[in-house]
Parts: C-alpha cells; sequence; structure tokens
C-alpha cells in the first residue's frame, strides 16, 4: 500500500467528518472526491464504514446527554418520549435501506453525475427554506411528539440518493413540519447514532468476506480523520445554524455540484 493511498484515506476521512453533520451531503462529498481521486474500496465499504468515527465524535460531545437518558429512562417520561421518538424515526431507513441496499450501492453510489444533479437541487431547497418565516411549534428535540419522529424518519430516507444529505434532509424535513431550528438540527444528531451504526454493521456484515488487512488499514486511518473533525463540527454546528441559518450550505452545495459537473464534463 502506497503512501499516496493512505493520504488519499486520510483527506477522505477528514471530509467525511467535516460534512457527516452539516446539510451538504457527507456520502455525496466523500464518492466524488474518490471519483476524481482514482479511490477504490470494495463494495464501497470505506466510505461507509468510516461514518462510525462521526458517531464516536457525536458520542463524546453528547456523552453527558446520553447518560443522563439512560439513567433517567425507567422514571422519565420525556426520557422515554426521546427514545421512542428516536427508534421510530429509525425504522424507516432500515427496513427500506436492506431492501435497496443492492441498488443503492450499485447504482446510486457509482453515478458521480446523479450525485452532482442531488447536489445542487438539495442547495436551492437549503436556500428556499431560508427565506421561509416559519413559526416553530417545537422547541425541544427531546419532546417530540412520535407522529413527527415517524414523518422525519420517512424523510430521511430521501438521502438514501447520495448527494441529498441524510442531515439536510432530517433538518428540513422537522423544519418544514414545525420544528425551530436548533431543535431540528439536534433531533438530526441524535437520529444519526441508530441510522449511522446500522449502516455500518449491515455494511460491514454484507461485505465481510471481501475485506483484507489493507482494507482495514485505509478504514482505520479514514476512521481516526473523521473522529477529529467531526468533533470540531458537532461542537459548533447548532450555534452556527442558529446565527446564519442553511444560506451557506445551501451555496456551497451548488457550488460543488456546479464544479463536479463541469469536472465530469471534461474529465469524465
Amino acid at each position: 500500500m502506497s503512501f499516496g493511498t493512505l493520504l488519499e484515506a486520510f483527506l477522505l476521512g477528514l471530509l467525511e467528518g467535516f460534512t457527516e453533520f452539516l446539510p451538504v451531503s457527507s456520502t455525496g462529498h466523500i464518492l466524488l472526491a474518490g471519483h476524481f481521486l482514482g479511490f477504490e474500496s470494495e463494495g464501497k465499504v470505506f466510505e461507509v464504514v468510516i461514518q462510525l468515527g462521526a458517531i464516536l465524535a457525536l458520542l463524546v460531545v453528547y456523552f453527558q446527554r446520553f447518560l443522563r437518558v439512560l439513567v433517567t429512562l425507567p422514571s422519565s417520561p420525556r426520557s422515554r418520549n426521546f427514545v421512542l421518538g428516536i427508534l421510530i424515526a429509525f425504522l424507516p431507513a432500515a427496513v427500506i435501506g436492506a431492501f435497496a441496499h443492492g441498488f443503492i450501492k450499485s447504482v446510486l453510489f457509482e453515478t458521480p453525475s446523479l450525485i452532482c444533479v442531488m447536489l445542487i437541487l438539495g442547495g436551492i431547497v437549503l436556500l428556499w427554506v431560508d427565506t421561509l418565516k416559519m413559526k416553530p411549534v417545537y422547541e425541544d428535540a427531546m419532546a417530540f411528539p412520535p407522529k413527527l419522529a415517524l414523518k422525519i424518519g420517512f424523510i430521511q430516507c430521501l438521502a438514501m440518493f447520495p448527494g441529498v444529505s441524510r442531515s439536510g434532509s432530517t433538518i428540513v424535513g422537522g423544519l418544514l413540519l414545525g420544528a425551530s431550528k436548533p431543535a431540528a438540527a439536534e433531533f438530526s444528531f441524535f437520529l444519526a447514532l441508530p441510522t449511522m451504526t446500522g449502516a455500518f454493521a449491515y455494511d460491514l456484515y454484507k461485505n465481510r468476506d471481501a475485506l483484507n488487512a489493507d482494507d482495514a488499514t485505509l478504514i482505520a486511518v479514514g476512521f481516526i480523520a473523521a473522529f477529529i473533525a467531526a468533533l470540531a463540527v458537532v461542537r459548533g454546528l447548532i450555534a452556527f445554524v442558529s446565527r446564519h441559518g442553511f444560506a451557506p450550505f445551501g451555496w456551497w452545495r451548488i457550488g460543488v455540484g456546479g464544479v463536479g459537473l463541469v469536472a465530469l464534463a471534461l474529465v469524465g
């Protein structure tokens, strides 16, 4: 394994960590970057498994919050409502993702032009949402009713199209359904835990026979880089969104998607 390949894995890991919890589609960014770098992983396992580094960062930042929920689960209706809401929101992606896994990995993940288009369309949606004058009904992510959680869960399934963004779809869905920006972003964070852990476990199981020592080394490098980068993002995203909204992410998506389409037209 060359130093160049290890460096690519590290850079892709940083890209994963910086973009995972932003509404810009980490998978779309990694797949496009990997396409132009010529980085290949068996069954696209690397791109999925390094997301666990970002999940670990989420656990570190919110450790006290998660611990408090677990400790108070038997006695607190609020904690039980929160856990129930996250589980309900996770179910649609778990079921649909399992049935559509082959199509997602073999078709959608292998179509860079589709990723670019979805990045641009998602950017336009974010710009539109930022212009809406919505009065929040739900200010607390832990108090979302089960019906709202289920609707957000179905909206999350849109992110099976790379370039849509899991965090972007859940945050925008939450906003349109009456959640405040901080509450929508926070619920998206919490929902990432079972969703990304499930995707990691399922992908690792499906490709267990194809992995080798080199793959494990690349995944470890990408995992560490994703963890470091995600720490910075998780700590500051909610405050940034509260101050600046989603327009910066919308313009970023449009820029990346546009540059990607031009690059594809020029070099393939």
